[in-house]
């Protein structure tokens, strides 16, 4: 067994996505406040930051204006203002727009951007390590490190040069542990280490159940004569008669459109593939208009926390915190979640330093929840706690309506007095034999395609000898059970390609994982109606290499 080496900060955070970067600079900005010293480090699993990184996005600036309120003078990659908002209800061949009166104010854009998630990440990356952050992007956290009183002490990240079979190969580095006084958790949805704290420390013993939806996207160059900067479009309806979700196109810089669509993961036909759903999305005369002539540049998927208010679970443990994504603060009806996730990260921030300058660690911040439940952001998810159930109870015409009309009561201050639940996504599926196949046109290679050829835009790789990092808790049950009775699903809800049966010609199926396409978006480990796939971290650096996404 090889030793590994250690190091010591006061604040580790796992992820470099926009919670923990937020919380790295709120860290050493309040630090500087209190004349304290502390040191902070992010491990990033992806290549670079904003590698992994994908989202629309229409992102609301309130956060970043607590956090850096000069921000529009610096440089930063937030530079389209929202101009127009437009909600499109879609059938098959026709486009109604929705009368954005009917909607409640906070539903509004204005004042927001649309914008490069990743390039944000980016550039707030730049302004953590101006304050002294240190950031170790290609270093995967593979294990949470406990003191012998059972809190957290850190983390490991994973050993590099590990084949296939679990020897190792001549380029070998063992794992490097990193400990803390306090470890932040921002691996964003379905984190793999989160998960297992979240289990260990029953931090979900009081809430609903978290369940998630599936986005999505591609960048496209377009036609200069139809791009209008800021034009922000949602739509609703066709293709989906099965499932509930919707597409968007955002109009962004330089001359590109940001288009993706969601699929909520608690549909039932196990024949619905969201990832054909979204390409025959495109192929609406109203987007098609958008993309004639036009190149798509980019492809990538991530799943979605779709739970809510009722499905935050607690936020603080023993020597650490969920910020962000790990916890789910995704305003579903707004579709935003960057801002709530960068707030959940300046709040843990502020306990963590408090606590550090006062000489603490390895304790509870119950300081952190105690901010979350005065702050803004639970009185944003709670106002729209009931919006998803009554779309998921109704459907999607009657549990609209619902909906709209819960937001209206919340927004006036006529709050409900219930809050409706939400359901394992697993556990929705039916079972083939009570399912209708969908015939799914064949991509024509213009406007829809093909999920290999949309990996390789998604510049995804691993390196192919070393352990697959998608494990199969018992692996008989993809054919024993899955596929008799769902016609193993993976085949269809997995975007990129890594799940197949070979073989069912012959009368030998066999399931494939082919582990090297694999996008890390998350849906295997969250739709399996077995719970047999368990995502872990491969090799760090590996997966996608998202330019601007």
């Amino acid at each position: 067994m090889s030793t590994r080496e250690s190091m010591p900060y006061d604040l580790v955070i796992v992820g470099g996505g926009p919670a923990g970067l937020a919380a790295a600079i709120r860290a050493k900005q309040q630090a500087a406040v209190m004349g304290v010293e502390i040191s902070v480090c992010i491990l990033e699993k992806g290549s670079e930051i904003g590698a992994h990184i994908l989202s629309g996005a229409v992102v609301d600036p309130r956060a970043l204006d607590e956090l850096l309120p000069e921000w529009r003078t610096m440089d930063s990659p937030m530079t389209v203002p929202v101009t127009e908002n437009h909600h499109w209800i879609l059938t098959e061949d026709k486009c109604r727009e929705f009368p954005h009166g009917l909607l409640p104010p906070f539903m509004n854009n204005k004042g927001c951007y649309t914008v490069s998630l990743g390039n944000l990440c980016r550039w707030l990356a730049g302004q953590a390590e101006a304050l002294g952050v240190e950031i170790f992007p290609g270093f995967a956290a593979a294990e949470v490190l406990f003191n012998e009183d059972g809190s957290v002490k850190g983390v490991a990240t994973g050993d590099m040069g590990v084949a296939r079979d679990g020897s190792h190969k001549p380029s070998y580095q063992p794992g490097l542990e990193l400990h803390a006084k306090y470890t932040f958790f921002a691996e964003g949805v379905r984190g793999h280490l989160s998960k297992q704290l979240i289990s260990r420390f029953a931090l979900d013993s009081d809430s609903d159940p978290q369940i998630f939806g599936i986005g999505l996207k591609e960048l496209w160059d377009i036609d200069p004569a139809k791009h209008v900067p800021g034009k922000v479009i949602h739509t609703q309806g066709w293709p989906l008669d099965e499932a509930n979700g919707g597409g968007f196109l955002y109009h962004q810089a330089n001359g590109q459109v940001a288009l993706g669509f969601s699929v909520w993961l608690n549909y039932a036909n196990p024949y619905l593939s969201p990832f054909d759903e979204f390409q025959r999305w495109k192929t609406h005369p109203a987007i098609k208009a958008i993309l004639e002539g036009g190149r798509r540049v980019s492809y990538g998927a991530r799943a979605i926390n779709d739970g809510g208010w009722q499905s935050v679970p607690k936020l603080a443990f023993p020597g650490g915190a969920l910020i962000g994504c790990a916890a789910g603060f995704v305003n579903v009806p707004r579709i935003k979640g960057s801002h709530t996730a960068m707030k959940s990260g300046m709040m843990a921030a502020d306990a963590a330093v408090d606590a550090i300058a006062s000489q603490r660690g390895h304790d509870e911040l119950a300081a952190y929840q105690d901010a979350y439940k005065k702050s803004w952001v639970y009185d944003e998810l709670r106002m729209v706690r009931n919006t998803l159930p009554a779309v998921e109870k109704f459907g999607n015409f009657i549990g609209t309506g619902i909906a709209g009309i819960t937001m209206w009561m919340e927004y006036l201050g006529y709050g409900l007095p219930f809050t409706m639940k939400n359901h394992p996504d697993w556990k929705s599926l039916r079972k083939k034999r009570d399912s209708k196949p969908i015939a799914y046109p064949k991509p024509d290679g213009v406007y829809s395609f093909d999920k290999l050829s949309s990996v390789f835009i998604s510049n995804t790789n691993h390196e192919e000898d070393q352990p697959v990092h998608l494990k199969l808790k018992d692996p008989e049950v993809p054919i024993r059970v899955n596929l008799p009775l769902y016609d193993e699903p993976a085949q269809r809800y997995c975007p990129a390609g890594v799940y197949e049966v070979v073989g069912e010609e012959t009368g030998e199926p066999r399931f494939q994982i082919n582990a090297q396409n694999c996008v890390h978006c998350k849906t295997c480990d969250i739709k399996d109606p077995s719970q047999n796939i368990v995502w872990v971290v491969p090799e760090g650096g590996g997966g996608p290499n998202y330019p601007n996404m």
